[in-house]
């Protein structure tokens, strides 16, 4: 039976254009933000330095700040790092496309499978590149993330609210996923961090050069003056009294194992 195929909610072009810019952001400013990816990269370091395995290879995906694929090396595994456009590390790499270079013992990939269109079948193919009883952990900001930004973009739109936000995917739904993909082992998990932005200009700035702003298929309309004037507002009303916002980011976590060979 042929399943369907997957909506079309995300824009592959604007993906790999955001990754480039923000590839051009981080060459341009040795200050550029990478609080989102550093956090992730770190997350992973701790999530495999408590695994009692040891990989003599991994693939890391989207490690754009190469914390993650240095610490690897210094332990001895031996590690590819890509990127879906290849701006940040040795070559692209179709995450809808069966993995170069595999099987691996390790797969990580940070920050990118919230704007796929094939989550599940993304995953599979990782599953699939791992050799008997390898890792795969991936992180990507989940549901409940940037509520302030919401919350400005709906006063910005007013009456006619328009799609900025991507649809994100919780906790409770991830785990289902994962238990019906074959993993062995499967663990779901959430975990956040709160950053604090001076300013509404500041905010976008940041997302934008973490590659994290809208790539949707069908953007709405640009924020007219006016929209734009009601979105400065929103901002300093929620907006503490030192005039900085902070904002929160939610991250998925999910690992699974490869199947052992019987």
């Amino acid at each position: 039976m042929t399943m369907p195929a997957p909506p079309v909610i995300f824009s592959a072009q604007r993906r790999m254009n955001a990754r480039a810019r923000m590839a051009s952001i981080q060459r341009r400013s040795k200050d550029a933000a990478q609080t989102l990816h550093r956090e992730m990269a770190l997350d992973a370091i701790d999530r495999i330095a408590f695994v009692t395995s040891r990989f003599a290879s991994a693939m890391v995906l989207g490690d754009t700040t190469g914390k993650l694929s240095a610490w690897l090396e210094e332990r001895g595994t031996r590690t590819t790092t890509t990127d879906p456009c290849g701006y940040l590390a040795d070559s692209p790499v179709d995450e809808l496309q069966p993995l170069p270079g595999r099987p691996f013992d390790l797969i990580v990939s940070l920050g990118l499978l919230d704007t796929l269109n094939d989550l599940p079948g993304a995953l599979v193919l990782m599953r699939r590149a791992l050799t008997p009883g390898g890792l795969m952990i991936a992180s990507f900001a989940g549901s409940g993330s940037l509520p302030g930004l919401r919350a400005i973009m709906l006063a910005a739109d007013a009456t006619r609210p328009a799609p900025r936000i991507h649809p994100q995917v919780d906790v409770r739904g991830a785990g289902q996923l994962m238990n019906r993909l074959g993993f062995a082992n499967p663990v779901v998990d959430g975990w956040g961090f709160d950053v604090k932005f001076s300013s509404f200009w500041q905010l976008l700035h940041d997302l934008r050069g973490q590659a994290s702003g809208a790539v949707l298929m069908n953007p709405g309309a640009s924020v007219n003056k006016a929209g734009l004037d009601r979105a400065l507002t929103a901002f300093a009303d929620l907006a503490d009294k030192d005039g900085t916002l902070q904002e929160r980011f939610e991250i998925i976590t999910l690992s699974g194992w490869s199947a052992t060979e019987k």
